[in-house]
């Protein structure tokens, strides 16, 4: 008797822990992440940012928040708008989490009376989860077209 209670209470302690570590939902981090950018809320974009992150974007590789942050996403938020993704591949564990798919965004104009563009590629979001049990955007991976005028 005594083993079957220690074994309730070993499979009661072991499904408790295993509820907490259960994976994201990448669909939704992602789409939280793409309405802070499409706000232009930078504040909450970098909070998404690990310290380690890694960006790369054509040959454009940058390392660290303090780094991303300036060169991609200060320097980046003002020229795009209406970011749109779709996902073709996605997977999630306990502690990390991507997704893949393409992208498209209308590249606001440089200069008043110039056009406005149209960007597409493919993007590659690899998310961790960290000791604090924040998940953080660890890498990220942008290759695009040429931007189209319109």
């Amino acid at each position: 008797m005594k083993a079957l209670l220690y074994s309730l209470l070993l499979a009661a302690t072991l499904t408790s822990c295993s509820k907490a570590d259960e994976a994201v939902n990448i669909q939704s981090l992602n789409q939280e992440f793409i309405g802070a950018w499409n706000s232009k809320d930078s504040g909450k974009i970098n909070g998404y940012l690990a310290d380690d992150i890694s960006f790369v974007q054509g040959s454009a590789h940058w390392k660290g928040k303090g780094e991303v942050s300036q060169k991609w996403v200060n320097e980046t938020l003002p020229t795009i708008g209406n970011l749109k993704t779709s996902v073709v591949s996605s997977s999630t564990d306990a502690n990390m989490a991507y997704e893949a798919g393409t992208f498209a965004v209308d590249v606001l104009p440089a200069a008043p009376g110039e056009p406005r563009g149209f960007g597409e590629g493919n993007y590659i979001f690899l998310w961790k989860k960290g000791d604090d049990k924040n998940w953080k955007l660890s890498y990220a991976q942008l290759e695009d077209l040429p931007v189209q005028r319109r």
